[in-house]
């Protein structure tokens, strides 16, 4: 345990700001599956019931680190390019989400409907708005940028970040001749390679948003010019 949350226990009460320094501790030590308000209380140095009268139960425990992870997501105000507004927000909330690698397998299919979270969502999906593409496509874009973001994050965190999952494997000489595309794309695969890939992936999504955006809005102009035409 952090020698600091120890210090805080000591000198005074519970906290809910300590409890959640203490979980983000444990899952990252855990792992989610081997995670317990048990082993948090353990951690803490107290008994599980004093956890309990900040935090009713596990699921309101969880609640509260993913409003404390999207509390941390800065999206940007009307000041800069949209452009640069969507690529910062997305941006972000690959950081929050990746903060406590551990915990991000949860926070990227949480269904995040408190207060908090709603609060961001409504931001987010009034940034899409304000790049000038309507209800629908806002929410659909919404819901793609959440794919890519998804995925990349389980990824980052909990696939290629964990190594080979297969039981069985090969040798390295079995590899370089078998499967030499492999072995040459597997220089980028790692770690290292993590940013570069996510921000050509994010360029390429940019550029296909404004791309839907302008052949919408030629198609409208068109649509508009008809109708003036028929009249």
């Amino acid at each position: 345990m952090d020698s600091s949350i120890k210090k805080k226990r000591t000198r005074g009460r519970l906290s809910r700001e300590m409890i959640e320094d203490a979980a983000f501790e444990v899952i990252e030590r855990e792992g989610l599956s081997g995670f317990s308000m048990r082993k948090l209380a353990a951690a803490l140095g107290c008994e599980a019931m004093s956890i309990y009268h900040h935090f009713p139960s596990q699921a309101h425990l969880y609640e509260a680190l993913v409003d404390r992870q999207m509390s941390r997501l800065v999206i940007p105000d009307d000041s800069l390019p949209w452009r640069e507004r969507a690529r910062i927000g997305m941006q972000e909330f690959r950081r929050v989400a990746t903060e406590h690698p551990a915990f991000a397998p949860f926070i990227v299919v949480y269904r995040m409907n408190s207060p908090p979270c709603l609060a961001k969502l409504n931001a987010i999906i009034g940034l899409f708005e304000d790049g000038g593409f309507g209800p629908e496509l806002s929410a659909r874009l919404f819901r793609a940028a959440g794919y890519y973001l998804m995925g990349a994050i389980l990824d980052e965190t909990a696939g290629y970040a964990k190594g080979p999952s297969a039981v069985t494997t090969v040798s390295d000489e079995e590899l370089a001749r078998d499967y030499p595309s492999v072995v040459a794309a597997g220089a980028y695969f790692g770690t290292s390679g993590f940013d570069k890939t996510f921000e050509l992936g994010l360029e390429m999504f940019l550029d296909e948003m404004e791309r839907i955006r302008d052949a919408a809005r030629g198609e409208a102009a068109k649509s508009g010019d008809r109708a003036r035409k028929k009249s």
